[in-house]
């Protein structure tokens, strides 16, 4: 299965979400900077609020690219084989903790959603480790929503099955036999910019 871009993928997201639409108490949050353009699609069609939540992954110390964990706004979960690593995280964690701050300063003048009561979809472009939807999880469940339902256009096996076991409801449309990158089941897949995501943000028509 291959998506054309993000927004035929939320838009086929939205198709498996009808039970939502015209919501009052719907808040769609989008994962900064791809899952925003999912996002976007899927609030459109539901006809519901969206904004942010911005989620940072922790780099492993020799390799960057690949996570160990992921810091949201006021919490973090750290890969258990790295506990022993606490300098490192602590360091870690404490400048993502300031690049979050920035970045909702830039997409929401700062403004963190009110998530108390209301029905909560997350959205990102695809899960790979899981670590950044956990995360997401784990600070919107300590927000007291109604629900949280976690939507990706597509997942490896074992983030799936780690995220399932946490939202209370995961819609998702693809989870292959064998997962490469979150990338190569889009057509297009360009890097989104800080400013188109708060352009989707700012532009969403409710």
């Amino acid at each position: 299965m291959q998506f054309r871009n993000r927004i035929d993928a939320g838009n086929q997201l939205a198709k498996k979400l009808s039970a939502y639409k015209n919501k009052k108490d719907v808040l769609i949050l989008g994962i900064p900077r791809g899952g925003v353009e999912v996002a976007f699609a899927v609030a459109k069609s539901l006809h519901a609020e969206l904004s942010v939540v911005v989620i940072k992954k922790i780099g492993h110390p020799f390799n960057p690219e690949l996570a160990i964990g992921a810091v949201s706004p006021d919490n973090y979960i750290l890969d258990e084989d790295y506990k022993d690593r606490e300098g490192y995280a602590k360091k870690a964690i404490k400048e993502l903790n300031a690049e979050i701050k920035k970045r909702y300063k830039k997409y929401t003048q700062g403004k963190l959603p009110q998530l108390k009561n209301k029905i909560v979809i997350v959205v990102d472009d695809g899960l790979a480790t899981g670590y950044t939807m956990l995360a997401a999880i784990k600070y919107v469940k300590s927000k007291s929503p109604k629900k949280v339902i976690v939507t990706i256009p597509v997942a490896a096996r074992d983030s799936y099955e780690k995220v399932k076991a946490i939202a209370d409801e995961v819609v998702c449309l693809h989870v292959p036999i064998f997962f490469s990158a979150v990338g190569s089941f889009y057509k297009e897949f360009k890097q989104l910019e800080d400013k188109e995501v708060k352009q989707y943000v700012k532009n969403h028509p409710l």
